[in-house]
């Protein structure tokens, strides 16, 4: 068996009274004070997340905004030194490798934030592509990422001399100031949850810290640590994709929704023939929201039928209690030949029981970035 790997702040963790789960090879907290009461409390006032185990790698020399460019399939020209961008890696047959965080420092330097389990597969298919000066070097340790996130994320960062008023997915690099000293640290206006937040990625040496310095504020915002449990609950509300379930090698960013990442007027990146012909023909199938109109909670990998005893229509990627709704919600892949959409009525198989639900759009509840 693989060891799992430790964040640089397990022994906080431990310390809070968290329970852990594995997530992409590493030892996670998934809920301290339970699901939630932290979903709550970043939607009502703020919550801060360990998410460090997410991956970091730097593109640097002549030519790293290019051949970031030229392979990643968001259009890196259309945003400017300072800020970031969401973007995803393919393979030939659209799949996606895995979606990330692209921090555009400079031409001649680019920051990537990938998924913990996918890191080293980016790095390798940009080596691949690389040309010779320009260098990718994998710091998946070298950095911590604590993200802030709630309507009272900027009180946190005000308290320790951090900037709170960029643009969304702005970043600056500025130091997080306790009393006894000053830490570097690299801040984006981003997040995962719908709310207004800010990423933190200090060195992963100083991320113990940092941490205790973030949390105390946020305890004094009326605030608490929250575990990925909360995280999934509120991305799954907003309707995010997570890597493994609505995003895979083998699902399109079309059959996900996720075409808006995708710069369609560049002449290359990876993937780029088999997704501009899939969208002209249109995905066989695509990504919907369903929305419980009886009783139950629906789960990732459930079959969804056309009704009672009905035709197979498509399966469910991620499912869950809503908290802020107070019902289950999933999303699901639903294929298009079936001509259902928005509004139709489906029924998940929940383990031989048959729960109704609605076919909605996501996001599930108001964006609040």
């Amino acid at each position: 068996m693989t060891e799992l790997l430790a964040g640089p702040i397990a022994d906080r963790h431990y310390a809070l009274g968290a329970t852990f789960a594995e997530f992409g090879g590493w030892h996670m907290p998934v809920s301290y004070a339970g699901t939630v009461a932290e979903h709550n409390a970043v939607r009502g006032a703020v919550g801060i997340f360990d998410v460090s185990h997410l991956g970091k790698a730097l593109v640097t020399g002549s030519g790293a905004a290019d051949l970031v460019n030229s392979t990643l399939t968001n259009d890196l020209g259309k945003i400017h030194a300072g800020k970031a961008q969401y973007t995803l890696c393919c393979n030939e047959s659209g799949g996606v490798i895995d979606d990330l965080i692209a921090y555009l420092v400079s031409d001649d330097e680019v920051f990537l934030v990938p998924n913990a389990a996918n890191t080293s597969k980016v790095v390798a298919a940009l080596r691949g592509a690389a040309p010779g000066g320009v260098e990718i070097t994998d710091q998946h340790r070298d950095y911590a990422v604590f993200a802030v996130q709630g309507p009272r994320s900027p009180d946190v960062l005000a308290a320790v001399g951090l900037p709170t008023d960029m643009e969304y997915m702005a970043f600056a690099d500025a130091e997080l100031k306790t009393e006894s000293a000053a830490y570097p640290v690299r801040v984006c206006r981003t997040g995962y949850t719908g709310e207004r937040g800010y990423e933190i990625l200090p060195r992963w040496s100083d991320a113990g810290p940092v941490f205790d310095a973030l949390l105390a504020e946020v305890t004094n915002a009326g605030g608490q640590p929250a575990g990925l449990g909360a995280r999934d609950t509120l991305r799954t509300e907003m309707g995010y994709a997570l890597h493994g379930h609505e995003l895979t090698e083998q699902i399109t960013p079309n059959q996900a929704r996720s075409g808006w990442a995708v710069g369609w007027d560049k002449s290359t990146f990876f993937g780029r023939d088999a997704l501009v012909a899939e969208k002209e023909a249109g995905p066989a199938r695509r990504l919907y929201g369903l929305k419980a109109t009886g009783r139950g909670v629906p789960r990732a990998g459930l079959t969804v039928l056309s009704g009672p005893g009905g035709d197979v229509v498509g399966e469910t990627t991620s499912g869950t209690f809503s908290p802020t709704l107070k019902q289950g919600i999933a999303l699901a892949l639903i294929d298009t030949s079936t001509g259902i959409k928005k509004s139709a009525e489906v029924v998940v198989d929940v383990r031989g029981r048959d729960l109704t639900c609605e076919v909605v759009i996501p996001p599930f509840v108001e964006s609040h970035v």
